[in-house]
């Protein structure tokens, strides 16, 4: 548990800094120079920057929804790290070890549960902070989440109904092999429509770009956290950045094979070999955390009504017709 929380607090500044030197790359500009070699402390600065900033509370909050709302918004997001399995088992003095936290055939379903608690936070924010602004903000994310947790309830449906299990061992074992001798037999290759759906639908759930109609400073000013400076202030980013890597971890193991690649003899249990796991269960996830930042930093934002048409008109339908797809292929 220590191991993943401590990944989790270190993934969030380096993906800071990862943010602003793609978005610098992206558009011809230096980025972040200044703090330490190639801008490396700059998350540093900003967190001091943050702890030391007034926290201003408005006048007529609701004080207690107002101080949890930030809590609200991180905890679930870093708790869907737990049900991950990083690596594979390796054997430590005679015993079995797993590279998960929260070992059961319950994954999954615990993965939609806390997704769906992840809301409350905007929606608390929104509705503690006395402002209309950061109330439409918090109507506008419960409106998107719910939309689109359908979507991505429905692609995982096709990934249980392909490996027939919600234990996350047992869908990355299912993913092992090759086609042909060399075509990796991974879910995004099996199930191409469920791996669109559910990658625009983790989009949606972490409210970035295109996403980003909860803040949309355009129209918003900041949307939900409007009214939030200092640590509140940089806990709501902070669970932002760990849904994005809570995300490309599931992405990785129900679509990318997990930590498997072919050619792995999966019967070991070494220590090397269980590390060497880890860090292509990394590698992949570290792919899709960049395809995250390339998007932010390429995409304009949508309006809200093509926001909710993409969600009820188009992916809702389209994972309906892919589970009905799968279960006609898996009778042949």
């Amino acid at each position: 548990m220590v191991a993943v929380f401590g990944t989790v607090m270190n993934a969030v500044p380096i993906l800071v800094w990862a943010e602003r030197r793609v978005s610098a790359w992206v558009q011809d500009r230096v980025g972040p120079n200044r703090v330490g070699p190639w801008g490396l402390f700059q998350p540093i600065a900003d967190a001091l920057k943050l702890l030391f900033k007034e926290d201003i509370v408005p006048d007529g909050v609701d004080r207690v929804l107002f101080v949890l709302a930030p809590a609200f918004a991180f905890i679930p997001a870093a708790l869907i790290v737990t049900v991950i399995p990083f690596g594979a088992p390796m054997m430590v003095q005679g015993e079995p070890l797993q590279l998960q936290v929260c070992r059961g055939n319950v994954g999954i379903l615990l993965f939609l549960a806390l997704t769906g608690l992840g809301v409350y936070g905007i929606a608390f924010a929104g509705y503690a902070s006395n402002n209309k602004f950061a109330l439409l903000g918090g109507l506008r994310a419960s409106a998107q989440v719910v939309s689109y947790e359908i979507a991505m309830g429905l692609a995982i449906v096709s990934i249980l109904m392909s490996s027939q299990s919600v234990d996350m061992n047992a869908i990355v074992a299912d993913q092992t092999g090759t086609w042909m001798g060399f075509v990796p037999r991974w879910n995004v290759l099996r199930q191409p429509i469920a791996f669109v759906v559910f990658l625009v639908a983790a989009f949606a759930e972490s409210n970035r770009l295109p996403f980003d109609l909860p803040e949309c400073e355009a129209e918003l000013v900041g949307g939900y956290h409007t009214e939030y400076s200092s640590m509140k202030f940089s806990l709501f980013f902070l669970g932002e950045y760990t849904a994005m890597f809570a995300s490309c971890c599931m992405i990785t193991t129900l679509f990318l094979g997990g930590w498997s690649l072919p050619g792995m003899n999966l019967a070991s249990t070494s220590i090397p070999f269980s590390l060497l796991t880890v860090g292509v269960f990394f590698a992949k996830v570290s792919l899709l955390l960049f395809f995250y930042i390339i998007i932010r930093w390429t995409l304009p934002r949508f309006r809200f009504d093509q926001l909710m048409q993409l969600g009820w008109k188009t992916l809702i339908p389209l994972a309906l017709a892919n589970i009905i797809l799968t279960g006609v292929l898996a009778q042949r």
